[in-house]
């Protein structure tokens, strides 16, 4: 077993040196998870969310869509198909 140190700031904060960072395939601006559990601390990548990436990328520019109204276009559409097939002789 490795044992690497890293000296607390006054502000409570740790570096992680790049061994342990490696290891968890972190990189920058990366999260990381303290878990503590009967066995004592372990730490860990954070795990994302669907919740937690919401607004991480930017829209597309292009306008809302409203899928009600799609679907609603879509139905009209495939109504008119079926009254022309009822129509033909």
């Amino acid at each position: 077993m490795q044992e690497i140190v890293s000296t607390i700031s006054s502000k409570g904060q740790i570096t992680l040196p790049s061994e342990v960072r490696k290891r968890l395939g972190l990189g920058r601006a990366d999260k990381v998870a303290f878990v503590i559990d009967g066995e004592g601390i372990r730490i860990r990548p954070a795990t994302r969310t669907v919740a937690s990436l919401y607004g991480s990328v930017p829209p597309l520019g292009r306008e809302t869509v409203d899928f009600d109204e799609l679907i609603e276009e879509a139905r009209a559409e495939e109504a008119a198909r079926m009254v022309e097939r009822l129509e033909r002789p």
